[in-house]
């Protein structure tokens, strides 16, 4: 997995992306100690709203941003981003408002939205090879559980020796030095974007195209099952430890590395695996793993606490870790694979904020229901959306799902550049390519639609073909 940093194009960003990460845990930390100082007991509240607030501006700020992006060169965007998350961080510290505090998260959370989906656009321009990639989705999956694993162990040593507003301060250097590298890098010149028309229609593609790809409209559906797994995990994981088995404050770091372990021993293995079986088996047999161990963590969580029940914990976190890298980690080919050149910044700027639009759902349940009805029926019931969404992602992606598919132009005149290959049929055009939505192709064929063709199969890892 490790070949791909001999990328030194793919070695700088996946470095800027560490350091950043690093930054942003720094910050995690650093930010709750500040809402301490300035709300007391009610922390929580300050927390949780900063936590809705940064869902908000993954959902609304991604494709409005995507919009306009074309139109500033993506190394300049995302080090004005770093350095946009650097101020903010910088500022932190001196503020006496909770309003403040949540100003200057939307600002900093919105500058991520813009970040991500550039970055994530970025590396399959730099690794256009199919298997390089996927060992790159693994390294960036591997950083962000490494991120949860060690940024908090690295926060309480520098805590011995500074104090929590410091922490900032080595927020905004981790953003800095990301800029640095991202600036120095010289980047592969992004397809030519042709679409046109108004700022709202160039947000809305990204959403069209995954409302019209079966294989995305899969993608979003399993986006919510890990949303619904995830969420028991970040949010109920204190009142299971804390509160149903009476543990000590330090197990509730070890609850949640244990899923971070999971996590990353999958991440490890993927690229091998993928090698072997179709992202469809590998995502959706995770995924359907998921209402299992919620259906299992609902039991353990209505049982009176025995000398099994902390081990069974760690095993059922360390299990929705794995499941969720699983479905997680191959998304990016599926986008890849679904998507023009040209979009893919589109693409991927949809599937973050379509998927953080999942969490902003499952988040407040999590919350709100275990007070109201307890961990068993929390669990229960989000084990239920994990189900539902498993089901509706198995039934929208087709088992037979090939890239290439004969299709008929009945739109376009004789004589069009994208007929070359084209011969009379149907009352239009027909032939057949790698198929993706684009200013050629609005609809995907169905079996009830005219230029429905039998198709042909394709290897999956072929990404590239004339459009």
């Amino acid at each position: 997995m490790l070949s791909v940093l001999r990328n030194g194009t793919y070695r700088r960003l996946f470095t800027a992306q560490v350091v950043a990460l690093v930054g942003t845990g720094l910050a995690t930390v650093a930010l709750s100690l500040l809402a301490y100082d300035l709300a007391g007991d009610g922390a929580p509240a300050v927390l949780g709203t900063a936590l809705a607030i940064k869902m908000i501006a993954y959902v609304t700020v991604a494709p409005l941003v995507t919009a306009v992006a074309d139109r500033v060169p993506r190394r300049v965007l995302m080090a004005a981003t770093d350095l946009t998350r650097a101020a903010a961080a910088l500022v932190l510290p001196f503020v006496t408002e909770v309003w403040q505090v949540h100003l200057l998260v939307f600002l900093l959370q919105a500058a991520s939205a813009t970040f991500t989906p550039a970055f994530q656009a970025t590396i399959p321009e730099v690794l256009p090879d199919e298997q390089d990639y996927t060992r790159a989705l693994s390294m960036s999956r591997l950083a962000y559980d490494l991120e949860s694993l060690f940024s908090p162990v690295l926060a309480a040593a520098l805590l011995t020796v500074v104090s929590y507003d410091r922490l900032f301060a080595g927020t905004a250097v981790g953003f800095l030095a990301s800029a640095a590298l991202v600036t120095a890098t010289v980047l592969p010149r992004p397809a030519p974007v042709r679409r046109t028309g108004k700022i709202h229609a160039k947000a809305a593609f990204g959403t069209r195209l995954f409302r019209a790809t079966p294989r995305l409209r899969a993608l979003l559906a399993l986006d919510l099952a890990v949303a619904a797994a995830g969420a028991v995990v970040f949010v109920d994981t204190v009142a299971a430890v804390r509160g149903h088995l009476d543990l000590p404050a330090g197990a509730v770091s070890v609850a949640l590395g244990a899923y971070g372990a999971g996590s990353v021993l999958t991440a490890l293995a993927l690229p091998r695996l993928l090698r072997r079986a179709t992202d469809r088996a590998v995502m959706l047999r995770a995924a359907a793993t998921l209402p299992v161990v919620l259906a299992a963590v609902a039991v353990l969580t209505a049982t009176t606490p025995g000398a099994w029940s902390w081990p069974a914990l760690l095993v059922a976190w360390a299990a929705i870790g794995a499941a969720c890298s699983a479905v997680l980690t191959p998304g990016g080919r599926v986008v890849r694979r679904s998507t023009a050149d040209a979009d893919l910044p589109a693409a991927f700027a949809a599937r973050f904020s379509l998927s953080h639009a999942c969490w902003l759902l499952t988040y407040p349940l999590a919350g709100w229901l275990a007070p109201w009805a307890g961990l068993p029926v929390t669990a229960a019931a989000l084990g239920a959306v994990a189900l539902g969404a498993t089901a509706a992602a198995a039934a929208l992606w087709p088992v037979r799902d090939p890239d290439r598919l004969d299709h008929v132009h009945p739109d376009l005149p004789p004589g069009h550049p994208h007929l070359a290959d084209a011969r009379p049929a149907g009352g239009g055009w027909l032939h057949g390519h790698h198929y993706v939505i684009d200013r050629h192709h609005h609809h995907w064929p169905g079996p009830n639609r005219a230029d429905r063709k039998t198709p042909r199969r394709s290897r999956q890892g072929s990404l590239r073909s004339p459009r």
